[in-house]
């Protein structure tokens, strides 16, 4: 069996490699500090974070998604651990961005939306 090493994989039409028409790589990731200055860390397919309110941002990709119908996963890294952090979509998932809140839930029921020191994102879904 031959090894294939490669440092960038695309398609002849510039889009993403597929197997049996299911994407190999995400779409677009993020890796952001969200408080004081918001600022992206590293990232790939995502253009820019904007600070919208506390503990709320939009990430803005870079080329628009196929269609709403992709798939989003979060994470955040806070500072201390003492308490459960989240992070999910908020609004209605759009092509261009899409809106987070991340925030702190104190026994699953008093939910409090504050800016997380590392929050992160992997997209899945195709691009237009």
């Amino acid at each position: 069996m031959s090894t294939v090493k490669a440092n960038d994989l695309m398609k002849v039409d510039g889009g993403i490699p597929t197997v049996k028409g299911q994407q190999l790589i995400p779409t677009a990731w993020v890796n952001f500090g969200g408080v004081s200055t918001v600022a992206i860390r590293d990232s790939e397919g995502v253009s820019s974070i904007t600070d919208v309110a506390t503990g709320k941002y939009n990430i803005n990709f870079a080329t628009a998604m196929a269609n709403t119908h992709y798939s989003a996963a979060f994470d955040v890294h806070p500072a201390s651990h003492t308490r459960f952090e989240f992070a999910h979509a908020f609004a209605p998932l759009e092509t261009a961005r899409i809106q987070i809140v991340t925030g702190i839930s104190v026994y699953g029921v008093d939910n409090h939306l504050i800016d997380q020191e590392t929050v992160t994102g992997v997209f899945m879904g195709g691009q237009s």
